[in-house]
Formats: structure tokens, C-alpha cells, sequence
């Protein structure tokens, strides 16, 4: 869907990003990340033409995007950011809408839209939909300014560090809903971070760049277990790969086939081994019961299996 081709961005004579082949898929999650200064943000930012390249070929949709006006390529891709940059005097419905009210969509289709997204960020319709974004907590301003990105049903949603303002409780949870967002819509997202366990959590593709440079790309569980060079190794942790890898796998792979006969509460098994590690550490126990999303018995985590996965076994997605 999106394909750069020996691109090149120069600051002052300085170099942003150089020779940049890239090829990001149609449905695909990509995660760019790296070193402050590697190019990341300067390379989403060409997508949509906030910043123009200097050389080489980039195309969307198959159309070199310079054939484009760049008003009708950024109505075709929602971009969010972690400013979130919300209208002040304008009401939450307001915001989500104004792509749509550009796009000249019925009143009637409009009021539609803002309550389909307000109701899939898990934002309460009948209390924010005529709030102001002052009074609103910087996760729901967060949320609103996803829901404006999303509004248009654009085919791209680009997201420049979303995330990073917000308390780790309200990160996750917005991590989730994204990932939620992701698997319902199959949107094709491209996501700047330099948080490393937001990139291999979201993720179906990272790309770690370093000068500009592209230095390797694959899945979390490729980068995590066959690092190209050290720069790679040492980027995603060195020595604590094992416990990254348990971060990608899911409870609900391992579960085994038996009958809990304790007292402990039960792991979802929707949860990831790393958490569920937390959960064997902090109960002092060897096994734990699994339920599902319905909260009906699955099986049950053994530690010991937990343990092994994170040798670099299956990454379980």
C-alpha cells in the first residue's frame, strides 16, 4: 500500500532519513522505532506529506503521492498525535467531525459516525459527547483525538508517539483499545514510538531504524530472537530477550486440559505470559486456573510451561 523507494530527507544539509526503501502493507500494523534522531518520525510525517521528500520515489495506492493535492492524501489517512491538538471551543462531537462536516457527509451520517467511534474508544456518549476538552482527563482527550483520526474511515491511520504523555495505566488501556481497533477494522496503521514494549506489544511488523537508516524489520518475535547485529541485540535488551518473549505469547496457547482443584483466582486467557508471570510471583503458587472472556474454565497455566517459553520458544501469536 505504502512503498518507499531509495527516499531521502535533508535538514539544513543535514540528512533526516537516507536511501529508505520501505514497503508497508495494505491491513498491516507497522511499528517505526528507534533513537531519538533516527528518522522515524521524519519518515511518517512524508506519508502524508507534512514533510515533503527530497529524493527518491514514494507511492500510496499504488500513485506516486505527489500527484496528489495534499489536502485530498491527509483526508485519506487519519494521523494522531501525542499533542493531540483537540479544538479548544469546540465540543467532543464537534472534533470527531471535522473531516467528515469537509467531506460535506450528511448530518445524519455525521451524528452516526461520532456515535459508532464514541462508543468503540469505550467513551460515554451521554456524558462527553457535548463536553469541551478541558474537562475532559488527558486519556479521554487522547481517545477523541484517535476518534477525529478515525472518523472519515480513512485507509491509513498514522500515529506520531500517540501514547506518550499519559500515566502507564492509561497507555496501556489505550493500547489495547488500538489493538482492538486494529483486529475489528483491519486497518492499515503506522505507529512512531520509541517505547519498546509498545512497539512489540501492537506490532504485526517493526522496523528499527537507526541514522536514518533502515537496520532491520521483521515481526517482534523475529527481532526478539534472530537480531541482525549487536546495535539490534542490545536495542531490544540484551539479556532480558526472555522476558520480552513472554510478552508476545498468550495464556490461552499453553493452557492445559485439566481440572483446577484450589482456591486461586483465575489468569483471562486473553492475558500474556509476562503478566502471567507477575500474577505466579507475586501468589507464590506453581499452577493457576484460566477462564475465558465469559469467565467459563478453560484449563490451567502451569509455571513450569511458562518458564520454557521464555527460553525463545513459540512467540504464540
Amino acid at each position: 500500500m505504502i512503498h518507499f523507494r531509495h527516499v531521502s530527507k535533508a535538514f539544513a544539509g543535514r540528512p533526516a532519513v537516507e536511501d529508505l526503501d520501505l514497503h508497508i502493507a495494505e491491513g498491516e500494523f507497522t511499528v517505526l522505532i528507534g533513537t531519538s534522531g533516527s528518522g522515524k518520525s521524519t519518515t511518517l510525517k512524508m506519508i502524508n506529506r507534512l514533510i515533503e521528500h527530497d529524493r527518491g520515489e514514494l507511492t500510496f495506492a499504488g500513485e506516486d503521492i505527489s500527484r496528489f493535492r495534499a489536502e485530498d492524501l491527509r483526508r485519506r489517512m487519519g494521523y494522531a498525535i501525542q499533542s493531540i491538538g483537540l479544538f479548544p471551543h469546540w465540543t467532543v462531537e464537534e472534533n470527531i467531525a471535522t473531516v467528515p462536516k469537509l467531506l460535506k457527509w450528511p448530518a445524519t451520517r455525521i451524528r452516526e459516525r461520532v456515535s459508532e467511534l464514541l462508543e468503540l474508544l469505550n467513551l460515554n456518549e451521554g456524558q462527553l459527547r457535548r463536553r469541551y476538552p478541558h474537562q475532559l482527563s488527558g486519556g479521554q482527550q487522547q481517545r477523541v483525538g484517535v476518534a477525529r483520526a478515525l472518523a472519515a474511515n480513512p485507509e491509513v491511520l498514522l500515529m506520531d508517539e500517540p501514547f506518550g504523555a499519559l500515566d502507564p495505566v492509561t497507555r496501556t488501556a489505550l493500547q489495547q483499545e488500538i489493538a482492538r481497533i486494529h483486529s475489528l477494522s483491519g486497518r492499515t496503521i503506522v505507529l512512531v514510538t520509541h517505547d519498546i514494549d509498545e512497539a512489540l506489544s501492537l506490532a504485526d511488523r517493526i522496523v528499527l531504524m537507526d541514522g536514518g537508516r533502515v537496520i532491520q524489520q521483521g515481526t517482534p518475535h523475529t527481532l526478539l530472537t534472530r537480531p541482525n547485529n549487536d546495535f539490534v541485540r542490545q536495542f531490544f535488551g540484551g539479556s532480558d530477550v526472555g522476558i520480552k518473549l513472554l510478552g508476545l505469547g498468550r495464556v490461552e496457547k499453553y493452557v492445559r486440559q485439566e481440572t483446577f482443584s484450589g482456591t486461586q483466582p483465575p489468569l483471562c486467557a486473553g492475558l500474556s505470559l509476562r503478566e502471567a508471570l507477575s500474577e505466579f510471583i507475586s501468589r507464590g503458587t506453581d499452577k493457576l486456573p484460566v477462564v475465558d472472556g465469559c469467565g467459563e474454565p478453560v484449563g490451567v497455566l502451569h509455571f513450569a510451561d511458562l518458564l520454557a517459553q521464555s527460553g525463545g520458544g513459540n512467540d504464540g501469536r
